[in-house]
């Protein structure tokens, strides 16, 4: 999937993205009555000559997400293998460790958020948040047990939530709504492009190690070693390469106003979003629904790879269709994808059916991901998008629980295609809740150039 992300991101490289409609300007203070003016730091406001640090923010986002990405997916790939057969974790276990770790993000975004609105700065809780994850990875290189991998993905996940909602919140800023999509698009084909990077190490270690069929403690140390050097080096390139974009203060709610921010249509968007994500279980079941149909771990990690390929190469393409289609009809499609393939996941029997059916799944990816964040940055002006972001996470992260873990039930107590029966049905439902959303400029996005 990186494979075809890199190229994409080649076909978008610097020149392409030099043409994106960018936003920022710098506020500036000097000494009265004299020549002598200090540009001091860059804000939402105005619209300078040169853009470079709106794009500079754009390429410092995306390649760190890249090097997390490789690290994070270097363990996500082997961690299922590692807790079930290494540790002997049933299947409710991996539902519980993913939920609790996808939950504790989401949470934390929220509150990150919000900070990060009242505080008019992204950057420094990013950076703080990528280091805070780095550093908990390094602890599963002790843990034996897996209420102790629930620990460490708890503090791993939680550094996810402080980064994530200022993160997004300063790319966000740094795009006009006529690029926004692409911008997010470029980012989550850079972020996939890691993913692929991370599984092809992660198969690397597993084929030097002899754990192809059985996971074993060795080769999982091994693969955490391995995926701390991407990880540190991605916190160098966001502390060094990025700038702070603050946004101006508006009228209104501002930085002061709610954890949500109070537009209809945001909160509509959101409902959907928490609809679709109960029956959206970690990607973990499809790794265990992989070994049901007899596929090896180096196949269900070829699997994945194929998977992020395809997201990669599609994700700024997607993108750049929603901003010429609209956010709503490509998330739509997204959704009927993901049905689909839950669906067919259900049906599964054969391994070439589920490698056909996770190719599609990537398409999914592709078509969700940056989307739904663009279309959050659509939704709400520029001085709450942290609070919208952190809201927006926290939304799936609360919805992620209970999906994970009634998956992991639904797994023991009816097999293996009961969680996939269940991911589709929700998905159609959620489905028809987003086309309902209303249309029109009743979330007006006022003061925020970012926005157009």
């Amino acid at each position: 999937m990186r494979a075809g992300r890199h190229a994409r991101l080649a076909h978008h490289s610097p020149s392409r993205l030099a043409n994106l409609p960018l936003t920022h300007g710098r506020a500036r203070r000097g000494r009265t009555g004299g020549a002598l003016v200090a540009a001091s730091v860059v804000t939402a406001t105005e619209r300078p000559a040169v853009e470079l640090p709106s794009r500079r923010n754009v390429w410092a986002v995306s390649i760190t997400s890249l090097l997390t990405d490789a690290s994070t997916e270097t363990l996500t790939g082997l961690l299922p293998f590692y807790l079930t057969q290494a540790l002997g974790a049933p299947p409710s276990a991996v539902g519980l460790i993913e939920g609790v770790g996808e939950t504790t993000a989401s949470l934390v975004k929220l509150a990150s958020g919000w900070v990060s609105d009242r505080w008019r700065r992204r950057k420094p809780l990013a950076v703080f948040g990528y280091g805070l994850s780095t550093a908990a990875k390094a602890t599963l290189l002790v843990a034996r047990s897996w209420p102790l991998v629930l620990a460490s993905r708890f503090l791993e996940r939680g550094g996810k939530g402080v980064r994530t909602a200022p993160r997004d919140a300063l790319l966000a800023d740094s795009l006009s709504a006529g690029s926004r999509g692409l911008g997010f698009g470029l980012h989550r084909a850079a972020d996939t492009f890691g993913a692929v990077i991370g599984l092809t190490a992660a198969l690397v270690v597993t084929l030097a190690a002899g754990a192809a069929t059985r996971m074993s403690i060795g080769a999982f140390r091994v693969a955490v070693v391995v995926s701390l050097i991407p990880a540190a080096a991605a916190v160098l390139v966001l502390a060094l390469v990025a700038r702070e974009i603050r946004p101006a203060p508006t009228a209104g709610e501002g930085q002061s106003g709610p954890l949500v921010p109070r537009r209809p249509r945001f909160r509509w968007f959101l409902a959907a979003v928490v609809v679709f994500t109960l029956g959206n279980s970690t990607d973990a079941f499809l790794l265990l629904r992989a070994q049901t149909v007899g596929m090896t771990i180096p196949a269900s990690l070829g699997v994945l790879i194929l998977l992020n390929v395809v997201h990669a190469a599609l994700a700024a393409p997607a993108g750049r269709l929603s901003d010429r289609v609209g956010r709503r009809s490509v998330l739509i499609a997204a959704w009927g994808i993901y049905a689909a393939v839950y669906l067919a996941m259900a049906l599964a029997r054969k391994p070439w059916q589920v490698w056909a059916i996770l190719a599609v799944y990537g398409a999914y990816y592709a078509a969700n991901e940056g989307v739904a964040k663009a279309f959050v940055g659509d939704l709400v002006p520029g001085p709450e998008r942290g609070r919208a972001y952190g809201a927006y996470h926290a939304a799936i992260g609360i919805a992620a629980l209970p999906a994970s873990v009634v998956a992991g039930y639904l797994w023991q107590a009816l097999g293996p295609g009961a969680p996939f029966l269940l991911g589709a049905g929700l998905a159609a439902l959620a489905t028809i809740v987003l086309w309902g959303l209303p249309s029109g400029a009743s979330d007006p996005i006022t003061a925020a150039p970012a926005a157009g």
